[in-house]
């Protein structure tokens, strides 16, 4: 699928199969290669970490399947939260630069990453992209990584929070069939609700599948046509950055701080995963 992650090279490594299994199935062991890639990724992202923590910016990582609507989310988020925070975005596709274009009409400095053949952002990438964005203190800033549900999942960029789309048209199932990406989900973002009365897509299956796979994570069913669930989704942000609505915190000048432990952040959510005994 990639030549930059590792995720088309062949095993090196000898493993034993049934009699049933046949070369080429893919049933191998983990990949040296991969982990060495992933081991020199997880040091860049930790570096990106405290960079980002130095300016206390914090940063989101938007993932999802091309089309799901993660950029028009993004304009959403910008044209909402701009007269309280800087709202910067990394751009990721593997060509072309429309979807920057988008967020820069709508008033958001963009910095574009064109991955070529490569399916996913990593660390490095990221890290270059933040010495060009340069954000002010207190910012927020959005990754809106290339779309794909399998290797983004695998590369941590330094961000606080990961953010899993899924639209409706996709189907109930995203979350079974790709349970890497939804299991590394803080968040799960339902887009294009609007169309339901249109498909065979049922909220509680997609929700019931979601906490199959990852119980803690919430879930905000949203529409760009609607407005459904926009409110929810800026709240969402807002207390992430401890904002209040019109209380501006971005600052030209980069001051050294501590960013606020994992746990000690609660999400709002306008439609939560049921419970475990719901």
């Amino acid at each position: 699928m990639c030549g930059t992650c590792g995720c088309d090279e062949v095993s090196n490594e000898t493993v034993s199969r049934g009699a049933d299994e046949h070369p080429g199935t893919g049933h191998r062991d983990t990949v040296a290669v991969e982990r060495d890639v992933l081991a020199k990724n997880d040091e860049i992202a930790e570096d990106n970490r405290a960079w980002l923590a130095s300016r206390e910016c914090f940063a989101v990582n938007l993932m999802s399947a091309p089309g799901s609507g993660k950029t028009t989310l993004l304009e959403s988020t910008v044209r909402e939260l701009t007269v309280d925070v800087f709202v910067g975005a990394v751009e990721g596709d593997q060509a072309g630069s429309l979807d920057a274009d988008r967020l820069r009409a709508v008033g958001c400095r963009v910095v574009q990453i064109n991955t070529g053949s490569g399916c996913h952002l990593d660390a490095d990438m990221l890290a270059r992209a933040l010495r060009e964005l340069d954000p002010p203190r207190r910012s927020l800033v959005v990754v809106e990584n290339v779309g794909n549900l399998v290797c983004p999942a695998l590369f941590d960029l330094g961000e606080r929070r990961r953010v899993v789309l899924a639209s409706t048209t996709e189907g109930e199932d995203k979350p079974l069939k790709y349970p890497h990406m939804f299991r590394a989900a803080d968040l799960v973002v339902l887009t294009k609700s609007d169309l339901i009365p249109h498909l065979t897509f049922e909220v509680d299956h997609f929700a019931r599948h979601l906490r199959r796979i990852n119980p803690s994570a919430e879930l905000l069913v949203t529409s760009a046509v609607s407005g459904e669930g926009l409110d929810q989704w800026f709240s969402w942000l807002r207390s992430q950055l401890g904002l209040r609505s019109g209380a501006p915190v971005s600052s030209p000048v980069p001051s050294p701080a501590s960013m606020p432990s994992r746990s000690s952040v609660s999400p709002v959510s306008s439609r939560a995963v049921p419970s475990a005994s719901s």
